[in-house]
């Protein structure tokens, strides 16, 4: 399935429909006077979250929505019928922006959830609505008003507790694969991983806990540059950032800095989510390395380190249990979050 989080579609509700006129043609009544419905209200545009769809892809090729509009007035005072609305499903997590001003319209972040992005024109008035005293034929009638359009930016951020973030090849997406049934590729390469990748892992209580591997961060990347301007945005809604550091490169504690002087300039309350460091690939240095290493992340984060290998499955156990307590300790209500993101 093609990953696909960012997407520009036009939407346009429905026109209302035409007021008539008519007169009453009916046996035995000489003076029928008007009798010419109004038209029918235009059908809304309305957006949808739904839990089966997992990006937007399904926008990449169709980009113009259109609700029906709205039906003619008849005869004998009959109103026209309303339009259709038009419901358009997009994953949970979808941010829907205004493509002309940048506003933000609405998040769509829980299954369900639908809101009303264009709504339909108002039915045009038929010639019985004219009726009085100084005008008992009217002979006109009013045409229906045209619904909304909108150009509309949806982006979509992952929901996801536990955001792991790194410089590539820090061993992220091995790490997801390890604590989860997720099987992302994994190679000794850099930008290995090209999208997020989503791995649930289950709490000792049973219930799931969704991690995500964010890939592509890299110096420069709140500017564009590498795949960290495409993704940062999905940290947006994790609760806690696991920050992975290769043990077995040149300078960790430079990486290290790297990556929060990104999270820093990229902004939306990312430096005031929880961290937890995590000195990855311990098994290819030597303890002395990994003691200096710790040391050092200590004095500089003052917050604990752990020393894991993702590939040969050590101190795992303790890391997850940090982020149990960590997730436990925290409010309940993520929605917070969410909306400090924005």
């Amino acid at each position: 399935m093609q990953f696909v989080d960012l997407a520009e579609i036009e939407v346009v509700a429905g026109k209302g429909g035409d007021g008539i006129v008519a007169f009453r043609r009916e046996k035995y009544v000489p003076a029928g006077g008007p009798a010419g419905g109004n038209g029918g209200w235009g059908g809304n545009v309305i957006l949808a979250a739904v839990e089966n769809l997992q990006t937007l892809l399904d926008f990449k090729y169709n980009h113009c929505f259109q609700a029906e509009n709205g039906k003619r007035g008849g005869p004998n005072n009959c109103t026209g019928a309303n339009g259709s609305d038009r419901i358009i499903e997009v994953p949970c997590g979808t941010s829907v922006y205004n493509s002309d001003t940048g506003e933000l319209i609405t998040d769509l972040v829980q299954s369900g959830q639908t809101f009303c992005v264009a709504k339909g024109g108002k039915g045009g008035l038929g010639n019985k609505h004219f009726l009085s005293n100084r005008n008992r034929a009217p002979e006109y009638a009013l045409p229906g008003l045209p619904g909304e359009e909108l150009k509309l930016r949806l982006e979509l951020k992952l929901l996801a507790e536990v955001g792991i973030i790194g410089l590539p090849n820090a061993g992220k997406s091995t790490l997801i694969s390890s604590l989860s049934a997720a099987r992302p590729k994994v190679a000794n390469y850099p930008f290995t991983t090209l999208v997020p990748n989503l791995g649930v892992v289950r709490k000792p209580s049973g219930d799931g806990t969704v991690f995500a591997d964010i890939p592509g961060l890299i110096a420069g990347a709140h500017l564009g540059t590498g795949l960290g301007h495409d993704f940062l945005r999905h940290i947006e809604r994790t609760r806690i950032l696991v920050h992975l550091i290769d043990a077995t490169d040149l300078d960790p504690i430079a990486n290290y800095q790297t990556i929060q002087q990104e999270l820093q300039a990229y902004g939306r309350g990312l430096m005031e989510r929880p961290q937890i460091l995590a000195l990855n690939k311990v098994d290819a240095v030597d303890a002395e390395t990994v003691d200096e290493l710790t040391t050092e992340l200590n004095q500089l984060t003052q917050v604990p380190v752990f020393s894991i290998s993702a590939v040969a499955k050590i101190g795992l156990d303790s890391l997850l249990q940090k982020i149990w307590l960590s997730l436990d300790q925290l409010l309940p209500d993520i929605s917070k979050n969410w909306k400090d993101a924005q």
